[in-house]
């Protein structure tokens, strides 16, 4: 199959001599006086599990009386200071702060909502709808219903028309049309939409794409769908300018996911690492290497 299961194919992992107390105690002693000791606190912080992350956050507000994350947005600043505060928020409340600035925001940023919910279990789903209704106090599926002028099958069902239409059936191929799928889809999506492609035409899409274009295209195709999300860091590193918030979002909730998995998708498309060539562009490549770092 095109496909395959997602696995525990992060670059972050339980540390196993975990101590929640001694790395409390060495955060404390990190954001004390003037300036902040960042190695020790990007050591720790990309040296734990979320799980992990969260135990510490509560020895850290039984030591200081302040909650981890206020303590972080004091001391640091910037990308560099969001990616922290991102790194000990729990899974849910990430997924629902990402997904309220989007439908809050001046327009809507459609590949992160499909990024995001597309992407997650029905039980992540239901965490985050739980948590967005505490915080938010409104109901998470009404407030994108209402920005995105149409429900999530709508958009899949678009999705799958300019698929259909972009495909075999035309004489050529319209590339952008694939570029255009690519670009507003997460894994989840174009799992289903290939599926879907395989009823309408008769045909894999895995061999749709050996058939209708080649060479660099063709393997970025395949490569995303089996399960990568190197397109999306593409998006986020191509052009003037890149795009912090998503890049941060994808370390973030994929680094004990896949992200070896994409590392080394993105290394067999265009021959540097993925670390390398984020590097270039964004500032604290420290955080980034902490992310990375595992093999």
């Amino acid at each position: 199959s095109l496909f395959f299961q997602v696995g525990s194919r992060g670059t972050i992992q339980d540390f196993a001599g975990f101590n929640a107390s001694k790395d409390a105690e060495a955060l404390k002693t990190a954001m004390e006086g003037l300036g902040t000791d960042e190695t020790t606190v990007i050591e720790i912080l990309t040296g734990r599990s979320n799980a992990q992350r969260q135990l510490i956050a509560e020895e850290f507000k039984s030591y200081t009386g302040k909650e981890l994350k206020d303590a972080l947005k004091e001391d640091t600043s910037g990308d560099f200071g969001r990616a922290l505060v991102a790194l000990v928020t729990p899974p849910a409340e990430f997924d629902a702060e990402q997904i309220n600035r989007t439908v809050r925001g001046v327009g809507t940023n459609e590949t992160a909502l499909i990024e995001i919910v597309a992407s997650r279990n029905s039980q992540q789903i239901r965490d985050i709808s739980q948590v967005y209704y505490r915080v938010y106090r409104s109901i998470m599926s009404e407030d994108i219903g209402w920005d995105t002028s149409g429900d999530f099958k709508r958009t899949l069902l678009a999705l799958l028309d300019l698929l259909y239409t972009a495909g075999e059936k035309r004489w050529g191929t319209d590339e952008t049309k694939f570029i255009e799928i690519l670009s507003t889809s997460s894994i989840a999506q174009l799992k289903l939409t290939f599926e879907e492609y395989k009823k309408l035409s008769g045909h894999q899409m895995e061999d749709s794409v050996l058939n209708e274009t080649s060479g660099d295209f063709a393997e970025l195709l395949l490569a995303v769908g089996k399960g990568s999300v190197v397109v999306v860091f593409l998006l986020c590193l191509q052009g003037p300018g890149t795009d912090e918030v998503t890049l941060t979002r994808i370390l973030v909730s994929r680094s004990e996911i896949d992200l070896l998995d994409i590392r080394h998708e993105y290394k067999n498309l265009y021959g540097e690492s993925l670390y390398s060539a984020i590097s270039v562009t964004h500032g604290k490549a420290d955080f980034k290497h902490g992310v990375f770092m595992a093999d």
